[in-house]
């Protein structure tokens, strides 16, 4: 048929044109009219030969030149890598011998970088994929003895030094929001059957919101800013901020209705606290490792420690403490930035809130910050103020070169390629005793 035919001709053009070959021969199929790579060059490269027959002067005279010119090669081009090697077309000068063998000394010259290049890279993912074993080896022995013999045996287990040890160096994934709920506890005693009253509560407050159009709670007058800040609007808006790259928390992913619900039944639970931004990040990062009940009740009682609580309510008098306590430890590890950052009037506040209200969920790779979750299960909050510490001594030298504005920014997100041993080395540099005091007496 004649769309049949159009078809056959147009695909022989583009597997067959000049481009192409010069990338790579294509072998010609049984039956195929290009087998002739003269006859097929000359084709293409006059379409309107047939329009011209009584022309005297052909449109591509030196085709067949060409064509000639490409098999004096030793083997078919498969990169412009290779023209180097081509001879010049006929209306240049030619290559003197001494420029042929130039070039083709250059042209080998390219190829063994290309191939040095391809087997450092070969070693290098070899050394990744032999880490990446020897990660999941350890991960795979750490998770047997954190089930078998930690677990089972908390109470007793849990203080020493043996665990600790352990702790300090990663826990397994798979038993990581177990460990969390151990460590943090229930003291407010809250349990599943609570939370979802709560959760029924917060689901009947937004339909009121959606009826009336209102972010006041129906229930009071004069709402308290509290109230307006734990708004389903409010909440919205940072759900669609939090871990944006994993696409699991916004509109339409798999976590975003679990997160929103454990964030408005905290709301409901805590109304003298309300919705702080900032929570969603915490609560996503329970979320991801217990389930929605045991992440609620971990999530309430993490908010009630001390540290938490005084950022989240914003205590100023004793957030000031915090920060002042920070910044003894910081001129004792770090004189020189501490120096650095005083004179570019640069105070703990201005990085330290965003650490410390998303537990560094934001500012870090989300597996760097399950490290530094897991390592503050274990020593409370002054292991927050440790790794803040164990972050500006990792980048001192880079921060020393800068001013006001790029620290700030630079401390805000951190950047992505830092790796958990690296500010873990960083961390334990660092010393959490002054004048013979620790974090708790200063």
């Amino acid at each position: 048929s004649l769309f049949s035919r159009k078809s056959k001709e147009s695909k022989a053009l583009s597997h067959n044109a000049t481009g192409w070959r010069l990338f790579g021969k294509t072998a010609a199929r049984e039956g195929d009219p290009t087998k002739d790579p003269a006859s097929t060059l000359s084709t293409e490269q006059c379409p309107q030969e047939e329009q011209q027959q009584d022309s005297d002067v052909s449109s591509c005279p030196q085709l067949p030149l060409a064509a000639g010119r490409r098999k004096n090669l030793e083997f078919e081009p498969l990169s412009t890598t290779a023209l180097i090697l081509e001879d010049r077309p006929a209306n240049l000068p030619a290559k003197s011998m001494e420029e042929t063998q130039r070039h083709k000394m250059e042209y080998e010259e390219m190829v063994a970088g290309a191939k040095r290049r391809e087997m450092k890279e070969a070693q290098r993912k070899k050394r990744q994929m032999k880490e990446r074993h020897r990660q999941e080896d350890s991960i795979s022995n750490a998770m047997v003895i954190w089930n078998n013999e930690i677990l089972p045996h908390w109470d007793t287990m849990k203080g020493t030094r043996r665990v600790r040890e352990l702790w300090w160096q990663g826990l397994p994934p798979s038993v990581r929001g177990r460990v969390w709920s151990l460590a943090i506890g229930n003291e407010l005693n809250i349990t599943p059957e609570l939370y979802e009253i709560f959760l029924s509560r917060a689901k009947e407050k937004w339909r009121s919101y959606s009826e009336t159009s209102s972010v006041n709670d129906s229930e009071s007058e004069g709402a308290s800013l509290a109230d307006r800040e734990s708004s389903l609007d409010l909440i919205k808006l940072d759900i669609s901020r939090t871990f944006p790259s994993l696409f699991i928390f916004q509109k339409g992913g798999p976590y975003h209705d679990l997160l929103h619900s454990v964030l408005g039944a905290y709301t409901c639970y805590r109304p003298d606290i309300g919705y702080v931004q900032g929570m969603s990040f915490i609560a996503a990062v329970l979320i991801l490792n217990l389930e929605e009940a045991e992440a609620f009740i971990t999530f309430a009682n993490l908010l009630n420690k001390p540290c938490q609580m005084a950022f989240f309510r914003v205590d100023h008098e004793l957030m000031l403490k915090y920060f002042a306590a920070f910044e003894v430890f910081f001129e004792e590890n770090l004189p020189r930035l501490f120096s650095h950052f005083q004179t570019n009037n640069l105070t703990p506040d201005l990085y330290l809130i965003d650490w410390i209200f998303t537990l560094y969920s934001k500012s870090l790779p989300l597996d760097v910050a399950c490290r530094v979750w897991d390592v503050f299960c274990r020593d409370g909050e002054e292991s927050l103020f440790r790794t803040g510490l164990g972050i500006l001594r990792l980048f001192e030298d880079v921060l020393l070169q800068m001013d006001f504005i790029h620290i700030a920014q630079f401390l805000t997100r951190l950047p992505e390629d830092l790796q958990s041993h690296t500010l873990f080395t960083a961390m334990a540099n660092t010393h959490m005793v002054s004048r013979n005091r620790r974090w708790a007496q200063v």
